[in-house]
């Protein structure tokens, strides 16, 4: 059994539940969850999640027949501005389940697995809330970050004062994947998940992602 590094020791020994000692127990070998949350607004400290989404993958395959999806019942008013984003509404998201039934669901889908996402840190931030609050610790899955990972790909060999263009939208366009409604958790899971995979198939090949540098008529490849 692997070694936990010394921040998951001090987590396993202050998890108020041992139910969740799973947690820390070794992944299934070559899988990874893809998560992603729609939230009332983005301050960490006073929004809840509406809603969350993950799907499991293995290796280079989406396991789409293995997606959790739930609906969560916040504490707070959405902010309107989240509404203009997401779409979701108080009445959309008032039949949703407490947070405190629908973590357990989410801790036992997700287990011990690396979470993927695209600005994973906010996702995590806003269920480690939720976490600490029942179970006196946050996640301590390895994180995945697929913007790290294009930015590797297409501009980890740039010059000095080289544009980066790091939004979800142009990831996709790079990468030549569908995009399908965006700011709907699933959905977004889903194409983050589809990002995952074609950049480590990338990686496996040591495929760079082509720079094109526009002059005043026609756009070339910069590498």
């Amino acid at each position: 059994m692997p070694l936990l590094s010394l921040p998951n020791i001090w987590r396993r020994l202050w998890l108020k539940d041992p139910a969740y000692k799973f947690l820390f127990d070794p992944p299934p070998e070559n899988e990874v969850v893809s998560i992603d949350c729609e939230t009332t607004g983005l301050d960490r400290r006073r929004d809840d999640i509406i809603t969350i989404a993950a799907v499991k993958i293995r290796g280079a395959r989406i396991l789409t027949s293995e997606r959790f999806e739930v609906v969560v019942k916040p504490s707070v008013k959405i902010h309107p501005d989240a509404i203009k984003i997401h779409k979701l509404r108080e009445r959309d998201v008032a039949e949703g389940q407490a947070m405190a039934e629908a973590l357990p669901k989410l801790l036992k889908f997700i287990g011990s697995r690396p979470l993927v996402g695209y600005y994973l840190e906010f996702d995590c931030a806003m269920i480690n809330r939720a976490m600490r609050r029942h179970l006196r610790i946050g996640l301590p899955n390895p994180r995945i970050e697929v913007s790290g990972m294009f930015y590797d790909r297409k501009y980890g060999d740039a010059p000095a004062g080289t544009h980066v263009d790091l939004a979800f939208q142009t990831i996709l366009r790079d990468l030549k994947l569908p995009t399908l409604a965006q700011h709907d958790a699933y959905a977004d899971a889903l194409m983050t998940a589809m990002i995952y995979v074609a950049l480590r198939d990338y990686e496996a090949r040591n495929i760079r992602i082509p720079r094109l540098v526009y002059n005043d008529v026609t756009p070339f490849s910069a590498g």
